[in-house]
């Protein structure tokens, strides 16, 4: 069992507490409103959701979730998150379950079993790492049995991108599955250069345009730490349509000069 270790920092650490946290995020003015009963369209194919602190970011993670149930729930949930600290394998899996506040979110380990290729069981690089365990509860939140896979990518480059989607695309045949990148987007930069600075990445993600977005990560010098998770979401599953749910950053929610950027993004089939 994987425990969680920003609990009580990034979010609440007991459950009813995490429970009312995660509702004041969906109804906050910056959320999309409380979430409703499940739909049935399943359109969603992927999400780009950021993974900071609930009281910075947590309205804009509430959008992916509460447009994830108005679609209609998936099967299987693989989150895809960046490696903050570089342990364990370039691309890394966890076949364990996952343990919140709210309990157990089930890791599928038939389809951890068929990843393959440059995904590798390595619990290592989940032990400290935040960017998977920060969405749990948000599911949980619409999902009350929900399956995952775990991965966290320590190399984000295009190529390792590409290699983890080919093997979630493959593993998750057949499965009618919601992949989400896990990232932030500008860190601790000036509003003005969190908003055009995003704005410009995000734009190249609309048009899905991957390799624009890597370029234009690379002109702008851009810190956003999730553009691997981004780009294997968007090959793995070849949408043909995505749209911006929410930006916002920090400062909307914590008055502060340098702040984070936050982008949610749906990806429709």
């Amino acid at each position: 069992m994987r425990y969680p270790v920003v609990a009580g920092r990034f979010y609440e650490s007991e459950g009813h507490l995490l429970q009312k946290q995660i509702e004041k995020c969906f109804q906050h003015p910056h959320g999309p409103g409380p979430a409703p009963a499940p739909g049935s369209e399943r359109s969603i194919v992927a999400a780009v959701a950021p993974h900071a602190g609930y009281m910075a970011s947590g309205p804009a993670a509430a959008h992916v979730y509460h447009a994830i149930i108005s679609d209609g729930l998936p099967e299987l949930y693989v989150i895809i998150g960046p490696g903050h600290r570089g342990m364990g394998a370039p691309v890394a899996v966890s076949d364990e379950d996952f343990w919140t506040p709210l309990g157990v979110v089930e890791t599928d380990r038939d389809v951890v079993s068929r990843m393959g290729g440059i995904a590798q069981v390595d619990r290592r690089a989940h032990e400290q790492e935040h960017s998977v365990e920060v969405q749990l509860p948000f599911i949980q939140h619409i999902d009350p049995s929900p399956r995952i896979v775990p991965v966290v990518m320590n190399a984000q480059d295009m190529e390792s991108a590409a290699a983890l989607a080919e093997s979630v695309a493959e593993a998750t045949e057949g499965k009618d599955t919601v992949v989400i990148a896990s990232s932030d987007m500008s860190h601790y930069v000036s509003k003005q250069r969190a908003g055009a600075d995003d704005g410009a990445v995000v734009e190249r993600i609309l048009d899905l345009d991957v390799e624009g977005m890597y370029r234009t990560i690379g002109q702008r010098r851009v810190s956003a730490c999730g553009y691997g998770p981004i780009a294997a979401a968007m090959l793995a599953t070849s949408p043909s349509s995505a749209r911006l749910l929410k930006y916002m950053d920090s400062g909307d929610m914590i008055p502060m000069d340098d702040v984070v950027g936050y982008a949610s993004v749906a990806f429709h089939r």
